[in-house]
């Protein structure tokens, strides 16, 4: 074991360029970080040192001669382009068939089992912003006590409800209900609750959000992490993305800036800890699914401005990670997650590292999970180690 601890921060959606099948996706000219860049001018500092520049071509960052990281970037080998594709694949599950989605919303015979099931008529079943949907539908649902059902470009389904209308544990069952109908061509990855609270037109959604996940094809880095005893500290939504199936401790997180917070801490506190599994999940919720590059680069800027902070805390024996999960470009005119390459930075203090490695394009996510897996002396079904590259001496 050459390192310790493993920190992998997953910001998610960051993507850096279309791959080769975007335009079977609809996702020709999709380039996340580059053409954020491009429309708010804004100048990212630290990646710009840690090798931005050097992975492909971006505005305002040219190429610099001596990165402080590791850099490259990953394909997505995966059929899809959403959170739970893109985090299973870090961790060596290759998902073969997307999960699907409803556009359209979901088809009859889904939505009358459901009916059926909870003993009452349904709103919506349309795709929908989840604070949109509550300010269009939350009145009438308070008025005939039906749920909200909708979805999104993600392969989830959503119901939202008012506490003091549908109980949170009411709500829950009813997720658990669907989750039940969600089976086999319809297995959509995720059902989520969506609790709300709060007057017309001031509706507020809670923290009591709860995901009802499928659960991953095992072996997959998380069981292994867990059968061969290492500590794994989960942080943000990483947990709900795997159904809580070998996460260890969660940490729940209210968006990047605690989530950004909570990593330092851990990073600075937590020497008990083998591998931390961050998600920042603010880029892709707030700012890409909603088109607004604005706030998806005062983002960038907010973990760009952190950064120096995280790598100075880290121990001699750490290793540190910062990559993405798929793509979803706020400049587009789609609101949906886009079929990119994710950016990979790599840094260490340890005496073996090498700084400025040019890792490529590496064929999949799983490459990222096998190097840590490789560190902790056991290997995944999926996925090339870029360990040996990194590291003098092995």
């Amino acid at each position: 074991m050459i390192f310790k601890r493993i920190v992998l921060v997953v910001a998610d959606s960051v993507g850096i360029g279309e791959m080769e099948d975007a335009s079977n996706w609809g996702d020709e000219g999709s380039n996340t970080i580059v053409n954020t860049i491009k429309a708010t001018k804004i100048y990212l500092k630290n990646l710009h040192k840690m090798g931005l520049g050097n992975i492909t071509e971006v505005p305002l960052h040219p190429p610099v001669k001596n990165p402080i990281s590791c850099f490259g970037k990953a394909k997505i080998m995966s059929k899809g382009k959403d959170t739970t594709v893109g985090h299973w694949e870090i961790c060596g599950i290759l998902t073969k068939k997307p999960f699907p989605t409803y556009p359209d919303g979901f088809p009859p015979e889904i939505i009358h089992e459901f009916e059926k099931r909870i003993g009452t008529k349904i709103l919506g079943n349309y795709p929908a912003s989840g604070t949109e949907i509550i300010k269009e539908l939350g009145q009438k649902h308070i008025e005939t006590g039906y749920p909200i059902v909708y979805t999104s470009a993600d392969s989830v389904f959503q119901i939202a409800a008012h506490k003091e209308v549908i109980p949170l544990e009411r709500l829950y069952e009813m997720c658990e209900i669907a989750r039940e109908i969600l089976r086999g061509e319809h297995e959509v990855a995720r059902v989520i609750a969506r609790p709300f609270v709060g007057k017309y037109p001031n509706f507020k959604r809670t923290a009591e959000r709860k995901d009802f996940a499928i659960s991953p094809p095992k072996p997959n880095l998380l069981s292994l992490l867990t059968e061969n005893n290492y500590k794994i500290i989960s942080v943000g939504k990483i947990a709900s993305i795997f159904a809580w199936e070998n996460t260890g401790e969660e940490i729940k997180t209210h968006g990047n800036t605690e989530g950004l917070k909570i990593t330092l801490d851990l990073i600075k506190n937590r020497n008990d800890a083998n591998f931390i599994f961050v998600n920042l999940v603010d880029f892709d919720m707030l700012y890409g699914h909603r088109n607004d590059p604005e706030g998806y680069g005062k983002a960038l800027l907010e973990l760009d401005s952190k950064l120096p902070e995280l790598l100075e805390n880290l121990r001699e024996d750490d290793l540190f990670i910062l990559t993405a999960d798929h793509g979803c470009d706020p400049t587009t005119p789609s609101t949906d997650h886009s079929r990119e390459h994710v950016p990979i930075f790599v840094f260490s203090k340890h005496k073996k590292f090498k700084n400025g490695v040019n890792l490529g394009t590496r064929e999949s996510l799983s490459d990222m999970g096998e190097t840590v897996a490789e560190n902790f002396g056991f290997k995944l079904p999926n996925g090339k180690s870029f360990l040996g590259e990194i590291l003098n001496g092995i």
